[in-house]
């Protein structure tokens, strides 16, 4: 570091010292402001190196005197909320007493409470007539703490608080905020670290999205993220500050609680957390406010003339700060303020329990209620609050400002008795030594928090199922893709566009579908959507493009229907789950078609994926230039083979591996109709590839198979004796007929064709029925779907896809014929798809060569017949495993 420059002129230094402060005094900060930061403009002209500095001293934002009063009964409020901080505590410790596997945090609530209070007292409207509603991602690890105030207002039971955790055996409540397991009640999952924070941002984002489309109504509706210092750590936490800076969502507002610690230890130890995160959202253009100090240091900081003790609090580090508050006044007052002669001076006649009673700002209802207030104020760019507290607030000696207080799940009787007492709970010694009581709150405590929540619009957090059904398109409306293409070559995803294209066309949805790409749109053909319905930019298009003369330009809108993400599939996918769940946070059913690379979707952003199951999401991900062997160019990292296999894991997301147009066309129309109609809270995932060959008529009676994950495309007339079954997905079917015609010319072997549009479809009903039959013994037996199918099939099955083997071996135990697999197993290659299909060993030599050997097996063919095969096959037994090199 450079050495800091030395005052040569102190006298002038004071002179300007004191003209800021006359302007302060006659005018006003904000002109203080301006003037300063023309001087700054001016040196920088002149060739001045000025230093940049993102952050502020370490003190409060908001000063005592722009504070206003709490709108409300805060002795009431007090009162109500140290209640709500015994009865989260009880609801972790009488679970743990039963048994400590239950789990749980007390800590986290504990460092919080007066931030939730105050959000649900004053802040947090409910969707109403009036209404839209707030949408708040509540921090997971704090959630004993919001059961605690909804069983104060009546909304759960004392049973469901008690059975905490004990969702099968008990009727109880999930473990942190899961829509899946409690769809009235919460609307984001938020406990995977980082997610939060990346989803209320696209949230904000999308909720400005439907403003400026004109499908809701504009109103001061606020996204609110409640997240843990240690939780900034996650790259998804601070990835997309800059988005919401750069579209100026000031409806939208971070809130971290600041106290300073995550799992095992302190977040900064050498540092400050809160100065780092300033720096970070500032440099981004937040508007950040710092919630650092309560009252009482407000009275400390006006007596410091000297200005020691705004020193000492700029240059004590974190791993200090959680220290003190796991001691006592004694050690503060020798610790921290005997630093320096001068602070020690500020606190001499204070006693040690004064110094141990001074609170940090988030322990301050009136200062967090102020600081909320700013935040909603907020204008032209999104806010941030850094709120510093002390993790385990009223623990005491079981936890407060402990390395292991988040780990707490149990509390010592003195521990209780301590803490009943500093917060004046009423229940007796004699009530602890039975149990830990529930505490109800009185008819007056009742009544306010009633009226409290009924000037805001209602319970909260709830969440909204209703929606409106859609009136979707029949399966004519797609009769281009039901057709053939004749002699014409198309690929899938350019099927899968033109449906999307009719789509967007249909007067009674085409203005809530929602397309969404990751910078990929000339990849996928989709770029005429450009012009047609144009790019969503709430700040329009300011600049004139190269191609503005082109047919397919590139059109930026503040109304612009498609939301283009750049490289970033972690952000698209959190605007696909903003435009999933529109159904329930806006009241408005959104049709979103999120198409990327596959190998970039599951594999990348399955956590986000399994947020989306999570979240009842609706809509359709499509996995562009889907396979291992059909984007060829591009190499290992490109190339997928196991994202249905990825897929599969989510057990609402229901996938499919189309071939034809006319599957691409009856799985659209069936998904429409499955979440748009039916409202089921499943997702679609399907895969389209780049690769184009000839698209048949769709056969008669296909519908079904389509859906249920197979058909028969092509049936011999006469089966031969030597008869083989040919399955296929996607492009790899084609690869299959071709075999087929090779078998059926060089050796006369006849075969049925099978298109398998999802294996993990019929692999879930063979599973089921498998479950069915094992519970019910005595019932009448299921039989899976895939099994009927083949109950007729004559001669071995050879299943090929561009997968790893065992994304169709998953029907093996549903098929009695004899059943052979090939797929894509191993790291992908840059080649041709000629080349990387033989390496894969998933051709059509490959295909044939393993009827062969199938037939051999069952004695329908001579040794010599497939001698001859593997010769002419060009078939090597000592190739190497592709799954090994």
């Amino acid at each position: 570091m450079k050495d800091t420059p030395q005052d040569v002129d102190p006298v002038e230094s004071q002179e300007w010292q004191d003209a800021i402060e006359d302007v302060i005094e006659r005018y006003g900060a904000d002109r203080a402001h301006y003037l300063l930061d023309k001087a700054v403009q001016r040196a920088r002209a002149a060739g001045a190196k000025l230093p940049f500095s993102a952050t502020t001293p370490y003190q409060n934002t908001i000063s005592p005197d722009d504070e206003v009063e709490i709108p409300g009964d805060t002795e009431m409020e007090w009162r109500i909320r140290t209640i709500n901080r015994w009865n989260a505590m009880a609801t972790v410790v009488k679970r743990n007493k039963e048994s400590s596997e239950y789990g749980g945090h007390i800590a986290s609530f504990a460092s919080s409470a007066a931030l939730y209070d105050i959000g649900l007292n004053h802040f947090w409207r409910a969707k109403s007539a009036i209404h839209g509603g707030d949408l708040v991602f509540f921090q997971g690890h704090v959630i004993p703490g919001i059961y605690a105030r909804s069983f104060m207002e009546g909304r759960i039971s004392v049973e469901e608080l008690k059975n905490f955790r004990s969702e099968v055996a008990g009727g109880g409540l999930s473990s942190y905020p899961h829509p899946w397991l409690m769809p009235d009640y919460w609307q984001f999952p938020t406990v995977s670290m980082g997610l939060g924070p990346l989803m209320a941002i696209y949230q904000a984002r999308f909720m400005k999205y439907l403003e400026n489309r004109g499908l809701i109504e504009k109103q001061d509706r606020k996204v609110w993220a409640f997240l843990g210092d240690g939780e900034m750590d996650e790259p998804e936490s601070l990835g997309a500050i800059h988005l919401a800076a750069r579209e100026g969502l000031d409806n939208l507002i971070f809130v971290v609680n600041c106290n300073l610690q995550r799992l095992d230890g302190p977040v900064r130890g050498n540092s400050k957390i809160v100065q780092e995160l300033e720096g970070n959202f500032r440099g981004s253009g937040w508007d950040v406010i710092k919630l650092l100090w309560g009252k009482g240091w407000d009275d400390l900081l006006e007596q410091d003339t000297s200005g020691k003790l705004r020193q000492l609090m700029d240059e004590t580090i974190d791993g200090d700060y959680q220290t003190f508050k796991s001691k006592d006044g004694a050690y503060i007052r020798k610790n921290f303020f005997g630093k320096y002669p001068e602070t020690a001076e500020l606190v001499k006649d204070w006693t040690d329990d004064q110094i141990w009673a001074l609170r940090r700002g988030g322990h301050d209802p009136k200062k967090v209620y102020n600081a909320f207030k700013r935040a909603t104020e907020a204008e032209g760019q999104p806010t941030l609050l850094l709120v510093k507290t002390v993790k385990g607030y009223g623990m005491g000696t079981a936890g407060e400002g402990q390395n292991t207080t988040h780990q707490q799940k149990k509390m010592q009787l003195d521990q209780l008795k301590a803490m009943r007492d500093r917060f004046k709970i009423p229940v007796t010694d004699e009530e602890l030594d039975k149990d830990i009581p529930f505490v109800s709150l009185n008819n007056a405590q009742k009544a306010y928090m009633a009226e409290r929540r009924k000037e805001l619009g209602g319970s909260f957090p709830k969440r909204e199922t209703e929606s409106p059904k859609l009136e979707i398109p029949g399966l004519d409306k797609f009769k281009g893709q039901l057709e053939s293409t004749g002699d014409r070559e198309i690929s899938t995803t350019m099927a899968f566009v033109r449906i999307l294209t009719t789509l967007l066309r249909d007067k009674k949805i085409g203005k809530q579908v929602v397309p969404i790409v990751p910078d990929e749109s000339r990849t996928f053909g989709m770029e005429g959507l450009f012009r047609s319905v144009g790019i969503y930019n709430p700040k329009g298009q300011q600049y004139t493009p190269e191609d503005r003369e082109q047919m397919s330009y590139y059109k930026e809108s503040e109304s612009g229907q498609v939301l283009q993400e750049g490289i970033n599939e972690a952000g698209a996918m959190a605007d696909w789950i903003a435009a999933a769940t529109a159904y329930s946070n806006h009241g408005i059913p959104m049709i979103p078609f999120y198409i990327y690379y596959s190998m970039f979707g599951f594999q990348r952003i399955g956590d986000l994926a399994w947020a989306a199951g999570d979240s009842r999401a609706r809509g359709f991900m499509l996995g562009g230039t889907a396979g291992r062997t059909t984007l060829n160019g591009e190499g290992l990292q490109h190339e997928d083979g196991h994202s249905h296999i990825l897929a599969g894991t989510i057990p609402n997301c229901i996938s499919y591996d189309p071939t034809f147009s006319y599957e691409v066309a009856v799985i659209v129309q069936h998904g429409l109709q499955r979440m748009f109609v039916d409202q089921e809270d499943v997702y679609f995932y399907l895969t389209l590839m780049n690769e184009n060959y000839q698209h048949p008529d769709m056969p008669m009676g296909s519908e079904e198979g389509i859906i249920k994950g197979l058909y028969r495309f092509k049936k011999t007339a006469k089966p031969a004796k030597k008869h083989v079954n040919l399955m296929g997905s996607g492009t790899i079917l084609v690869q299959a007929l071709k075999a087929a015609q090779m078998l059926e010319d060089d050796f006369g072997v006849t075969s049925d064709i099978w298109s398998a549009t999802s294996f993990n479809e019929l692999a879930r009903d063979f599973q089921d029925c498998e479950r069915h039959n094992r519970l019910n013994p005595f019932a009448e037996e299921r039989v899976p779907y895939a099994t009927q199918t083949l109950t007729n099939a004559q001669g071995p099955i050879i299943v090929a896809t561009d997968y790893m083997k065992n994304y169709a071996e998953q029907i093996r135990g549903a098929v009695t014929n004899r059943f052979t697999v090939l797929g894509t197993d191993g790291f992908g290659r840059s080649d041709s798809r000629v080349n990387l299909r033989r390496f894969f060993e998933v051709d059509a030599n490959h295909i044939a060569a393993a009827a062969m050997v199938d037939l051999f097996r069952e004695g329908a063919v001579s040794e010599k017949d497939l001698q001859a095969a593997l010769k002419k096959y060009d078939i090597d037994g000592g190739k190497p495993n592709p799954r090994l090199v």
